[in-house]
């Protein structure tokens, strides 16, 4: 897979022939500033991309001159053009030898994703023979080019690695294309078109199958930091930089997460359930998630943070299209990067319908934890797959009741899992962690109540939802006592009794049920925090199970103690999971 330099007239052939002034092309003099070299490249890129020739008045002198483009370093004129358009174009630059001696400075400029600005502030472009001002219509239209799908203007077939095009073909051996021959197969996924004569590739095929020298050179931001933090400090014992194609990064940085990973047996009935601290399947679809969707017109990386209680990916640029933390689960998939993602579907490495955050969402719950959380920023993605514990008799529960529903739908999971944590919620409540309007549950909470899922407590406004009896027994809990609803003359509804009242008129309730769920033998939390810190300083440390043995909690309930105690400088934690992690005082000076 190689090509001759000669056979593309943009480029500068191996006799040292230039190319001529045109469309795709700039000759500029040797005193060019700074400045106004990078206006013309913000005004190819905003046409069509291509080269911008520096010097190229010396090809016509019969000897070599004192002075040429060597005196311009290729990496300060990339960074001067980087920072004079505002950090939005990166371009390649490379020195080339005229048959004189003489050399020339070319600067291979992409074809921008949308209209870019001068460093003046102007907005132009190169309409092959001068630089004019941008329509509006021409704008709206760059506004939505797909930046994977430019083609770098010096980009050739050696940019690709046979090695990766085999990965590829090993990942899509399901589709008809994968029996073709490899020029063949990667046109056929869209991945090559014809340019100047000859076949090159994309931005996407370079970050699916690019060699360590095209990523270098055209995509350097596709890069992925991994860390790794051996404690909830900011601070990391182990880093990894990983500039490889997309398919080769998910197998390193599975390596490097499995290689950390440690997983925790449930046995139900004759099977057993094995709950990783990070479960493959869900970081995949998250790295997947991030590698797919960055903005890739932006000079930052993607940065993975692995610590024992969660696993943190930041990526590049923030949510597009409408689409926000808040409605992720029901929002129309929204594609920053539509050529990258719609080969990574048919390659079968995400879901064309955009069910991998679904995916993730079933898969966390399901295992007893918290959904995935996410942050969003006008240039940025955080998410974070939090692994503190989890709780075993949920996902007992969970696995026993897909035999005898076929399935629980994940907006049934959402409910469970937050009734699970949180004991009881109203229907706003429950419409907020479900992304729905709330005239859009009814039907869902009467079919859980149908099945014997949930209950209803309280009334009128007061009214919320709590696990049935049924489900908080299969759980391991106590079924919650319910309190009746004061009811004056009037017949207006008092709020809830205070605990010490709930006890003295326990032997008066009636079976309306209440709004409020109160166990006036149980600790409060201001007391369990208290129980905690006492058992550290006794002991020396306090676990999941002590806290949960003393004071009769679950384990989600103590892991919410024990996580509030660090955060709030008490604690410290050592040791991962539920059963290896303990917590010990932090000795402050003076104390």
């Amino acid at each position: 897979m190689t090509v001759n330099a000669s056979s593309l007239p943009e480029a500068i052939s191996t006799l040292g022939v230039l190319p001529p002034a045109g469309p795709s092309c700039v000759h500029l003099p040797l005193e060019v500033t700074p400045q106004e070299l990078a206006r013309y490249a913000v005004g190819l890129a905003n046409a069509r991309g291509g080269t911008v020739l520096v010097g190229a008045n010396l090809a016509d002198l019969k000897t070599a001159p004192e002075r040429d483009a060597s005196e311009l370093h290729p990496l300060m004129v990339t960074h001067a053009i980087f920072e004079l358009s505002g950090g939005r174009l990166t371009v390649n630059v490379q020195h080339h030898r005229l048959p004189n001696g003489a050399r020339v400075l070319a600067v291979f400029v992409p074809q921008a994703p949308y209209v870019l600005a001068a460093p003046d502030g102007a907005v132009i472009a190169w309409d092959g023979l001068h630089l004019v001002p941008v329509s509006p219509a021409f704008s709206e239209v760059s506004a939505d080019q797909d930046f994977t799908a430019v083609i770098p203007p010096d980009a050739s077939l050696a940019d690709l690695d046979p090695a990766e095009v085999a990965r590829l073909r090993s990942l899509g051996r399901r589709i008809a294309a994968a029996n073709l021959p490899d020029l063949d197969f990667l046109r056929e996924l869209g991945l090559l078109h014809p340019s100047g004569g000859a076949l090159r590739p994309t931005l996407a095929a370079i970050l699916l199958a690019g060699t360590p020298a095209a990523l270098k050179a055209h995509v350097p931001q596709a890069e992925v930091c991994y860390y790794h933090h051996a404690s909830g400090d900011v601070d990391f014992h182990f880093r990894e930089d990983l500039l490889r194609p997309i398919p080769a990064l998910l197998t390193r940085l599975a390596e490097l997460i499995q290689a950390r990973n440690r997983f925790t047996p449930v046995q139900v009935g004759l099977f057993r359930i094995e709950v990783w601290d990070q479960d493959e399947a869900v970081y995949r679809e998250a790295l997947l998630n991030a590698l797919t969707h960055r903005d890739y017109t932006l000079r930052d990386v993607v940065h993975v943070h692995h610590y024992p209680d969660r696993l943190e990916i930041m990526n590049p640029g923030g949510m597009t299209g409408g689409v926000t933390p808040g409605n992720i689960l029901r929002h129309q998939p929204k594609r920053r990067n539509p050529l990258l993602a719609e080969v990574l579907a048919r390659l079968g490495l995400v879901e064309r319908a955009g069910v991998g955050i679904d995916k993730m969402f079933s898969l966390m719950l399901r295992h007893g934890k918290e959904p995935p959380e996410f942050l969003n920023y006008p240039d940025a993605v955080t998410l974070s797959l939090h692994s503190p514990g989890f709780d075993a008799d949920f996902v007992r529960f969970v696995a026993r009741k897909q035999e005898d529903m076929q399935t629980l739908s994940l907006d049934m999971l959402i409910v469970l899992s937050l009734l699970a944590r949180e004991g009881e919620a109203t229907r706003p409540h429950l419409a907020r962690a479900l992304q729905l309007p709330e005239d859009r549950t009814p039907r869902l909470l009467r079919s859980m109540e149908g099945h014997g899922l949930i209950r209803k407590a309280g009334v009128g406004r007061g009214i919320a939802y709590q696990l049935s009896d049924e489900v908080q027994h299969a759980l391991g809990r106590a079924p919650q006592v319910t309190l009746p609803p004061a009811v004056d003359a009037a017949g207006v509804v008092s709020p809830p009794a205070r605990p010490e009242e709930a006890a003295e008129n326990t032997q008066l309730a009636r079976p309306p049920r209440s709004k409020r769920v109160i166990d006036p033998h149980a600790p409060s939390p201001a007391e369990v925090k208290a129980i905690a810190l006492a058992l550290a300083r006794e002991q020396g440390r306090v676990r999941n199970v002590d806290l949960r043995n003393t004071c009769g909690l679950n384990t989600q309930q103590a892991w919410k103690i024990l996580r509030k105690l660090v955060l709030e400088g008490h604690l410290k934690k050592s040791g991962t999971g539920t059963r290896d992690a303990a917590y010990e005082l932090i000795h402050r000076s003076g104390e």
